[in-house]
């Protein structure tokens, strides 16, 4: 059981095996020229936001959540303009998506930033 273990070309959890030298890294891919001009500016953004913690990333967004559906009264305002900002967010992200994901994906995320749109309006008008 051990030597088929050895054979090039099995991944273990360090990757490939057989060789025996490190592979050398894979150049970076570069950006295609077919990408469309949103995706094209969005591409550094995106990049930095792939470096920062996943687990910081929905923390944060979490907090701006709440943050912004706790706002009453005088501060209402802020509220709304804050989860004006998380939607045009999630929204971006799921432009930027669409066609990677499947359908029942589409149809999810379109239902999230429809919502947090509808809470918006409803933050804005006073109503929540």
């Amino acid at each position: 059981m051990a030597a088929r273990d050895k054979r090039p070309g099995v991944r273990g959890p360090r990757g490939p095996q057989g060789s025996g030298q490190p592979s050398s890294p894979s150049p970076a891919p570069r950006p295609s020229q077919d990408l469309s001009p949103l995706q094209r500016v969005s591409l550094p953004l995106l990049t930095r936001l792939s470096r920062v913690p996943k687990w910081a990333v929905v923390v944060v967004l979490a907090v701006l959540l709440v943050f912004g559906m706790i706002q009453t009264g005088s501060l209402a305002w802020l509220g709304a303009l804050i989860l004006g900002l998380l939607t045009l967010f999630f929204l971006w992200l799921l432009v930027l998506s669409w066609p990677a994901i499947p359908a029942s994906g589409r149809l999810l995320r379109g239902v999230v930033v429809v919502a947090l749109a509808g809470v918006t309006v409803l933050k804005a008008m006073g109503r929540i």
